[in-house]
């Protein structure tokens, strides 16, 4: 491999300078177990609770909730109330939110395409021990 496969597009900047934190907190939203596929579904319009709720399979009435106001609050996600009885209540991407749209469906079609490759890796790695650890009886032991 040469050095050009292996050099980052852009200096990462070092831990301790502020904006690495600040980054963090933002990857830490988007990268959460629900925002991604929250984000991909208001890809194609807004939603209401419940058509999200039944789109996303396996999410709690709480976790899409917590997550719609975390994306709400980092000014990703519009939440506009509908004066009816009852009140109706629609979630959109905003204009920022929608600049997502192109690395969040690149990474899920890249997990949804590798999914197999890494499975064999995991599956791999943890039925070698590394050189300075012995395998006995499904045990791990460091070698001294």
């Amino acid at each position: 491999m040469s050095p050009r496969h292996t050099k980052l597009p852009d200096p990462m900047p070092k831990p301790q300078e502020g904006g690495c934190a600040a980054t963090r907190l933002i990857l830490d939203r988007v990268g959460d177990k629900w925002s991604l596929y929250i984000i991909a579904t208001l890809s194609g319009g807004s939603r209401r609770f419940n058509e999200l709720k039944r789109e996303i399979d396996g999410i709690s009435q709480r976790m899409l909730t917590l997550t719609l106001r975390g994306l709400e609050r980092d000014g990703l996600v519009s939440r506009t109330v509908f004066p009816t009885i009852p009140p109706r209540v629609d979630y959109e991407l905003t204009e920022l939110g929608g600049t997502l749209l192109q690395p969040v469906m690149g990474l899920l079609k890249w997990a949804h395409d590798n999914q197999t490759i890494i499975e064999d890796a995991r599956l791999r790695f943890d039925e070698e021990p590394e050189q300075d650890q012995v395998l006995i009886k499904g045990v791990v032991y460091q070698r001294r």
